[in-house]
């Protein structure tokens, strides 16, 4: 339990939080209205001034209850168990407002968004404040410990959303990393097999060069030696991200292998492959990004387009950009399982994006789904 504790203590607090939206403000000006039709049209409320402070006070923490969630507990409860204590004071009622169920909102933001230290101490305030006051407050320690679990409810809430979308975050932290180390392995590859060309043709001419000078068969040993290096140490690197994994030494497929991407199958829709000229000199890491990148979106064209009869992949050219463009003509009914935040589509942009470009994806103006990929065609990086 201590270290439970002391675990959920060290969290740190949810990154990026919202900031206020227009929703923030309607609720903040609903409840101002709220409150003041409620101390005009209740004549048996207690201090009505102060319960009016009181629950302007609570209007205003629901702005920050994201970007600020303890403060915001602290103001906002501290005022709810105020205005109980007024009838210490000879209130004959106390000054609570029934506007002031706008509470539950902030055991969920609290542990949705603060830190693990704020969430403890927030907690604590919240079941402190509902804590019996007055001189009849031994009678009301049921309905107390009722209110204090009924506000766990949106806490419990808060903490499973918050869960959730930190496993999303770890979830996709690792797709992307598993890209990297995809497009590394590629890399590695491409420039595995031009250093290898450099190194035997540094042995051959090691071998001819004994008619010509020493010096073309010293320059010629200087290649060997620096090539032969470069290859170990790239390989040394590269395996160190593949963690003990068995390489593949299959030819590293490019544009030109699209077209065996349309190969017919049972039940699915038709591949057709249409390839531009001018894509012979494309940079061999874009080449393959490419090419999986088509890989990636007929599969899930095939996977996913109900009704498809037709997948169109396109692949065009120009001086500076390699375009890709994959389109089947689907039921629409299918967008949201297409539009829905899948893994391999966001594989797909991280692909895109180490290698300088943009990937777009979405439902077409007619009927199915496209999805287009524009990379530099040298690979540089934005």
């Amino acid at each position: 339990m201590i270290r439970a504790v002391r675990q959920l203590w060290a969290e740190p607090r949810v990154p990026n939080a919202p900031a206020r939206v227009w929703r923030d403000w309607v609720l903040f000006g609903a409840l101002l209205v709220a409150a003041v039709v409620e101390v005009v049209l209740r004549k048996e409320l207690g201090w009505p001034a102060l319960a009016l402070t009181l629950g302007i006070a609570c209007a205003v923490s629901m702005l920050y209850r994201r970007t600020h969630p303890l403060a915001a507990v602290a103001v906002a409860f501290t005022a709810h168990a105020l205005s109980d204590i007024v009838v210490w004071f000879g209130a004959s009622q106390s000054a609570m407002l029934f506007s002031s169920a706008a509470l539950l909102v902030l055991p969920y933001a609290l542990l949705r968004w603060a830190s693990g230290a704020d969430c403890i101490i927030g907690m604590v305030l919240i079941v402190g404040a509902h804590l019996p006051h007055g001189p009849n407050s031994i009678s009301n320690w049921g309905e107390a410990a009722g209110g204090a679990l009924f506000l766990l409810l949106p806490a419990a809430l808060g903490a499973a959303m918050r869960y959730r979308a930190t496993a999303r975050i770890r979830e996709t932290d690792q797709v992307k990393l598993r890209e990297r180390e995809q497009l590394a392995r590629e890399l590695h590859d491409t420039i595995a097999h031009h250093v290898s060309a450099i190194i035997i043709q540094a042995q051959a001419g090691s071998t001819v060069a004994a008619t010509n000078p020493q010096a073309a068969i010293e320059a010629l040993a200087v290649i060997e030696s620096e090539a032969s290096r470069t290859l170990t140490e790239m390989r040394f690197m590269v395996g160190a991200l593949r963690q003990d994994e068995a390489p593949d030494l299959s030819p590293q497929r490019g544009i030109a292998d699209i077209g065996h991407l349309a190969t017919p199958r049972s039940g699915a829709p038709a591949v057709q492959v249409h390839l531009a000229a001018g894509l012979g000199d494309v940079r061999p890491a874009v080449n393959a990004a490419i090419y999986r990148l088509a890989q990636e979106s007929i599969t899930n064209a095939i996977r996913h387009a109900r009704h498809a009869t037709r997948v169109d992949v396109e692949v065009a050219a120009d001086a500076h950009t390699v375009r890709l463009t994959v389109r089947d003509d689907g039921d629409p009914a299918t967008f949201n399982a297409h539009s829905s935040p899948g893994y391999g589509l966001i594989g797909m942009r991280e692909r895109a994006k180490l290698l300088g470009g943009t990937l777009e994806a979405g439902p077409t103006s007619g009927r199915g789904w496209s999805i287009t990929a524009v990379l530099p065609r040298d690979g540089a990086t934005a």
